[in-house]
């Protein structure tokens, strides 16, 4: 009797033969402004059925294979062949009635594609998990998933996609919503850091304020992004009719300049706690060994106590990055533009395209930066002794 070693393989598998069999993968609309029509995997046209039951019946073997390093490594293969050969359907069936109908035409992913794809996407970095547990070969497994992926995409085989004639029709605008997205990111790191470094630094060597700060620091965390942005309107829109050189510098009730205020002041908790934290984990014997060897006190912190909390403020800062990015996007109701201008402007307009032209590029932005900050703090540490 088979016995079964991988049961969230299983589950997972499941869950992808219901996707495939009851929800709709492709969706064909006769123009951008129509709901269109659900297709379902059967009805697609080529052999999208049998490329996708190929790595799929693997997939279903393999959960009766025990966990061991080649059955993982062949679940990782045939979860990244099935999230390739998605697409490739996806880019395939969106060519076919390219060619089949009008120019203004629009194929788009179907849920049952969108539960595909994330499902490929858990079932590799379930494998992942299993293989490794060092957190640099994990990240280079996940990372090896999308060169295929994006290989095809600057190719332009997705061109005819529904998402990609949106791209190509309002490129500018994604140009500078992606310029201004990061420059929101920008101008928050930098004064956050300015700030909440040095005050992250007193509360460690003050514990006695570490009270007092953490909750202010607390209470503009919990106040809604939405409501501090609307707080600050008045207040700066004052100040910039009482000073009109401020106005005359870009200072206004709306726009960039409440974003950052409000972006700043919710990334400091994370900082200052993080570098609370990463002091505080510094072993006791090694500052006293430090002193046993003459050191100064600034020598102490710089050359011992920093080195050693940075992996824990690296990690504070991972947090804050992908919070502004998030955040940002709301920032864009009082005219700080990014992201949030294309995401808010196709909800009003019932574009489901310019939405996802606005989504999908902020978690794109947020994944790489986390990945990019994951790798400095798995060098860093595999660095230690």
């Amino acid at each position: 009797m088979l016995k079964i070693h991988n049961r969230v393989l299983l589950l997972l598998v499941l869950l992808l033969v219901v996707a495939g069999a009851l929800l709709p993968f492709i969706n064909h609309a006769a123009n951008r402004l129509v709901s269109g029509e659900p297709l379902l995997l059967g009805a697609l046209p080529g052999h999208a059925l049998l490329m996708l039951c190929v790595p799929t019946v693997i997939l279903t073997a393999l959960i009766f294979a025990p966990t061991h390093r080649l059955p993982l490594v062949l679940t990782l293969l045939a979860g990244e062949a099935l999230f390739i050969v998605a697409l490739v359907v996806m880019g395939k069936t969106a060519l076919f009635f390219a060619q089949q109908g009008s120019s203004v035409a629009r194929t788009s992913p179907g849920s049952g594609l969108w539960l595909a794809l994330a499902l490929s996407l858990l079932i590799c970095a379930d494998a992942i998990n299993r293989l490794t547990p060092k957190a640099l070969w994990r990240l280079l497994l996940n990372v090896q998933i999308w060169i295929v992926p994006v290989a095809l995409l600057l190719s332009g085989f997705f061109a005819e996609l529904s998402l990609l004639k949106e791209y190509a029709n309002r490129q500018d605008v994604f140009d500078d919503a992606l310029t201004r997205h990061l420059a929101l990111l920008l101008g928050t790191l930098v004064p956050a850091l300015l700030i909440g470094v040095p005050l992250g630094v007193l509360c460690y060597q003050r514990p006695g304020w570490q009270p007092s700060v953490f909750s202010v620091l607390n209470v503009i965390q919990t106040v809604p992004s939405v409501a501090l942005f609307g707080l600050l309107i008045a207040p700066l829109a004052g100040l910039s009719k009482a000073l009109p050189w401020l106005g005359a510098m870009g200072v206004s009730g709306i726009g960039v300049t409440p974003a950052l205020i409000a972006l700043v002041l919710y990334a400091l908790l994370p900082l200052v706690r993080g570098v609370v934290a990463g002091m505080q984990q510094v072993p006791r014997n090694i500052i006293e060994s430090a002193e046993g060897m003459g050191m100064s006190r600034g020598q102490i912190f710089w050359k011992a106590e920093v080195p050693l909390a940075m992996p824990v403020l690296l990690r504070s800062l991972r947090v804050v990055c992908v919070q502004t990015i998030g955040m940002a996007v709301i920032a864009a109701l009082i005219g700080a533009g990014g992201f949030g201008a294309i995401i808010f402007q196709g909800l009003l307009s019932s574009a489901l395209d310019l939405v996802l032209l606005g989504v999908i590029p902020t978690i794109a932005l947020a994944v790489i930066l986390d990945a990019i900050f994951k790798l400095f703090i798995s060098l860093l540490e595999a660095k230690r002794p």
